[in-house]
């Protein structure tokens, strides 16, 4: 299990010269991260957060991150829309090839006001019927 350190964040960091807690993006994908955690303490004015395949069961430990605008979760094994109300200025959302079944937990993002984009291409609930109307009642642009 590979867990999100501050070396980590660092190492990961080399653009911002090593520093973290001004960072406004950062790639944490491809690591074998099996947990969020740690971000919001160290990371707290992130603006873009790729975790993109990696081994994310859940989505927690992000309420903090208020300025956080995108958040890319593709490819994970993420089974719920969950823990991204406090996300307020939450722009986009990519969840492609996940294992969100049920539709009904994306209800969660009705808070996020500046959603526009949401990515939830293949995921077992991108199967049923009027799904894409669903979704447009969350968000005022939907990619498939």
């Amino acid at each position: 299990m590979v867990f999100i350190t501050e070396g980590l964040i660092r190492k990961r960091a080399e653009h911002n010269e090593g520093l973290i807690y001004s960072l406004e993006e950062i790639s944490l994908h491809q690591s074998d991260i099996e947990k969020i955690e740690n971000i919001d303490k160290w990371c707290r004015d992130l603006k873009i957060l790729y975790l993109q395949s990696n081994l994310i069961d859940k989505i927690e430990n992000v309420g903090k991150l208020k300025q956080l605008e995108y958040l890319n979760l593709a490819l994970n094994n993420v089974a719920k829309v969950e823990n991204l109300e406090k996300c307020e200025n939450l722009k986009k959302l990519d969840l492609t090839v996940n294992f969100i079944a049920e539709l009904t937990s994306i209800e969660s993002l009705q808070s996020n006001e500046f959603l526009q984009e949401m990515y939830m291409t293949g995921n077992p609930c991108a199967k049923f019927d009027n799904y894409r109307k669903y979704r447009l009642r969350l968000c005022v642009d939907t990619t498939a």
